[in-house]
């Protein structure tokens, strides 16, 4: 994350979301202050996407998919991330219009 910390961010994000009414929450809370984070968005048809924070010169990057595809498929990507990284925040993002707003302003 940027100067802020992962657990200011994920408080922020989830409040962003309940003020449009788009159900999300925390399956996996990483490490407070270091931890990246990765967005799971499923529209509760057996599909989701999974989303991580690009990288530019500049500092972090937009959003971009990591994985697409069944459900299934994506909780092992996750699984396999954690592997990698313990420190991982996973918050799950339910919204039947597929709506996860991290391609709005102020998510950075």
């Amino acid at each position: 994350m940027t100067r802020l910390t992962a657990t200011f961010w994920v408080q922020a994000y989830l409040r962003r979301l309940s003020l449009v009414n788009i159900p999300a929450f925390v399956v996996s809370q990483g490490d407070d202050t270091a931890g990246s984070v990765l967005v799971k968005q499923t529209p509760l048809d057996g599909s989701a996407r999974l989303f991580q924070r690009g990288f530019s010169l500049d500092g972090p990057g937009p959003w971009e998919v990591l994985a697409q595809g069944s459900e299934r498929k994506i909780d092992a990507t996750i699984t396999r991330q954690k592997g990698i990284d313990p420190d991982i925040w996973v918050i799950e993002v339910e919204d039947r219009q597929g709506r996860h707003l991290l391609d709005e302003d102020g998510l950075g």
